[in-house]
């Protein structure tokens, strides 16, 4: 299934409202976009579309962030795919629920395909008035 969404970042919470409809309790899902795209700020909307209290940051240093309510987030800007799997984050994907990834690649995304993970992307294009959420599920 492919959807896309066009919003301002005053309508992010609708957008997500709409992507979270989309996702299975346990969802794998990539967004991808330039930096500053609003890829921390669309999880920041996902993660209030789920439920989650807490305050969501940015994952850059530590590059894996736990919230209530089974929300997960990775942050690998600077974590290649081998150190992804060295920290043993594959089998935290298996942990129930909402596994959000910035910067993730196309060679992990096809790897988590071959392990059986149902995979969403979401592409992030900037417009002249907001952004442009081109949405990719998978086998959901």
């Amino acid at each position: 299934m492919k959807t896309t969404l066009h919003a301002t970042l005053d309508e992010i919470d609708s957008v997500a409202k709409k992507i979270s409809k989309l996702l299975c309790d346990n969802s794998v899902v990539f967004l991808r976009g330039d930096l500053a795209a609003g890829k921390t700020t669309l999880t920041k909307a996902l993660a209030n579309a789920k439920g989650c209290s807490n305050a969501v940051t940015s994952p850059t240093f530590s590059i894996q962030q736990i919230y209530d309510g089974g929300l997960h987030h990775y942050d690998l800007y600077q974590c290649p795919n081998e150190k992804f799997m060295a920290m043993g984050l594959l089998e935290s994907l298996g942990e129930p629920g909402w596994h959000i990834i910035e910067w993730g690649d196309e060679a992990l995304e096809e790897l988590l395909r071959d392990y059986g993970f149902d995979v969403a992307v979401v592409d992030i294009l900037p417009e002249e008035k907001g952004r442009r959420y081109e949405v990719k599920i998978d086998g959901f």
